[in-house]
């Protein structure tokens, strides 16, 4: 199927590594101009070259998510130098405590992951949507957790902003819709990867007495699938969320998750 996305314009935030770099190349792939965000420029410049070794055109922005100056500046630089905005797509995001109950857990660690996971896909949100209206066209896609659609002990800071991301997504895909703008949810489940093989994992390797694989097989068994979702399955419902073979969706959850969620 032809997605057809060759000439939109891609904003994507934490596009260097795991599920990010999955979803800038899978967006590149597409014919995507590249607009690449985050904090830590020094990680995102090599996949920036690799798009450009492949004749892809793609700038890298420094920004800092949580300040929504930055993001403002962010946006600007993307419609400086492609002239317009056509997809946000929001993958940074943290993992917050790992392990440790809501009592355990300290408010800094509490408002550390909730600005980060809520507060930097607003700011950025609301930095790209002026011109997304002006041209009457946009499609946002935040991408949250299934821990943000069923609670999770032990990740209680975690899956509170994913529930208040939600939220955020909504309502603003209630808003804007009028301009010709989805915004739509995708929620991964366990995502394999360093992440979840060295936190989580490794955590319940330790409470059980069990090892890193066996703590990763009874992850996998909780699904209906019996199989953990890899980056390239985010990668993929982001492309369809992005597209306009999705142009009637707008304000849903898509988790990904082998079926955990929902079932």
């Amino acid at each position: 199927m032809d997605l057809n996305l060759a000439g939109r314009v891609a904003f994507i935030t934490g596009p260097a590594k795991g599920m990010g770099a999955a979803i800038t190349r899978s967006f590149a792939e597409e014919g995507c101009r590249l607009v690449l965000v985050g904090r830590d420029v020094a990680a995102i410049e090599p996949i920036a070259e690799e798009m450009k070794a492949s004749a892809r055109e793609a700038i890298v922005v420094r920004c800092d998510l949580t300040d929504a100056p930055q993001c403002d500046e962010a946006a600007k630089a993307a419609v400086s130098r492609f002239g317009r905005i056509d997809i946000l797509v929001n993958v940074a995001g943290g993992s917050g405590p790992v392990g440790k109950s809501g009592v355990e857990t300290t408010p800094e660690e509490f408002e550390e992951i909730v600005r980060l996971n809520v507060n930097g896909c607003f700011h950025t949100m609301r930095a790209v949507l002026p011109a997304m209206i002006r041209q009457r066209y946009g499609k946002i896609v935040n991408v949250g957790g299934t821990f943000g659609m069923r609670g999770r002990a032990g990740r209680m800071s975690y899956s509170a902003s994913k529930w208040g991301l939600r939220g955020v997504t909504k309502s603003f895909a209630l808003e804007v819709g009028q301009h010709n703008i989805n915004v739509n949810y995708v929620a991964p489940g366990m995502v394999d990867g360093p992440r979840f093989r060295d936190k989580v994992c490794a955590d319940m390797a330790r409470r059980l007495n069990i090892t890193p694989e066996e703590a990763a097989e009874r992850h996998a068994q909780d699904y209906a699938l019996k199989r953990i979702t890899v980056d390239q399955d985010i990668a993929n419902a982001c492309l369809f969320m992005a597209s306009d073979v999705s142009r009637q969706i707008s304000g849903v959850d898509l988790p990904v998750d082998g079926g955990w969620a929902m079932l």
